[in-house]
């Protein structure tokens, strides 16, 4: 036991209740490890875990490693603990929901995945909408688009309306399931203004949200008139526009990268 102390100091380990970064990595991978076992089928719903000590024998790692892998994947819904029984392998283990954290959106490349994939679930969201809206709905759309006109100089504030306005045009299609996903995604919707105009004067800036309100507001019109063909066109638009305007500045920054390297 001494030297396995000893060892676990010299590799730079935390100890008991501390959570360095060589904890936290060593944590990573073995949520890593059973996770891949879950998903495999290695590990089989229903079947039981090893208990935490045995692990860390197995693993030589601490307790505190193990614990926070558990409860990784007991987050993920991977696992379920049964009090006395032991931590087992959740029966809907390969169902788990679909997930996008806050950390996945800190940088451009993803970003620009995510708004590929909002892409084609924008263009078809507007176009429900456009056929199904009712009078509330446009109401709570107009709504939302005016409170990012006077959020203009608040970029938390327009975001927050900016998530409100795709959401009341989700909630517009009548299907559930678009408005689940919406609002599962909130904020992560949208682009965090600061990122694309990193560094960038005041200009670029007020030129940034007149080129979006400008293509919300597209959208908006052909949902009024209750013009599925223009709803699709000015929500693909909308997002192809984003899309264009963050993999231009992600190649700008391959270029600034590549040249100081240089």
């Amino acid at each position: 036991m001494t030297s396995r102390l000893a060892a676990r100091k010299a590799s730079g380990e935390s100890g008991e209740g501390e959570i360095g970064p060589r904890t936290s990595s060593m944590t990573d991978d073995l949520f890593a490890k059973f996770e891949a076992q879950v998903r495999s089928g290695a590990l089989a719903p229903g079947s039981r875990l090893p208990t935490q000590k045995e692990i860390a024998l197995a693993e030589n790692v601490s307790r505190t490693v193990v614990r926070e892998a558990f409860a990784r994947l007991a987050a993920q819904g991977l696992t379920v603990s049964r009090q006395g029984s032991g931590v087992f392998v959740a029966d809907t283990a390969e169902y788990r929901a679909f997930q996008i954290t806050r950390d996945e959106l800190n940088e451009l490349a993803d970003v620009i995945k995510l708004l590929e994939m909002r892409l084609a679930v924008e263009t078809e969201m507007a176009g429900l909408a456009a056929s199904r809206r009712t009078t509330a709905d446009i109401g709570a759309i107009q709504e939302a688009l005016q409170d990012m006109v006077d959020a203009i100089d608040d970029p938390v504030a327009a975001a927050k309306a900016d998530a409100a306005f795709h959401l009341a045009i989700a909630r517009a299609t009548q299907n559930d399931y678009y408005v689940r996903l919406v609002d599962f995604l909130g904020l992560r919707l949208v682009p965090p203004r600061n990122l694309y105009l990193r560094d960038q004067p005041r200009e670029a800036h007020d030129a940034y949200v007149a080129r979006v309100l400008g293509e919300h507001e597209a959208i908006v019109d052909a949902i009024v008139r209750m013009d599925p063909a223009r709803a699709r066109e000015a929500a693909r638009h909308h997002m192809q526009e984003s899309l264009s305007r963050h993999s231009m500045l992600s190649a700008s920054a391959r270029v600034r990268d590549r040249t100081a390297e240089s």
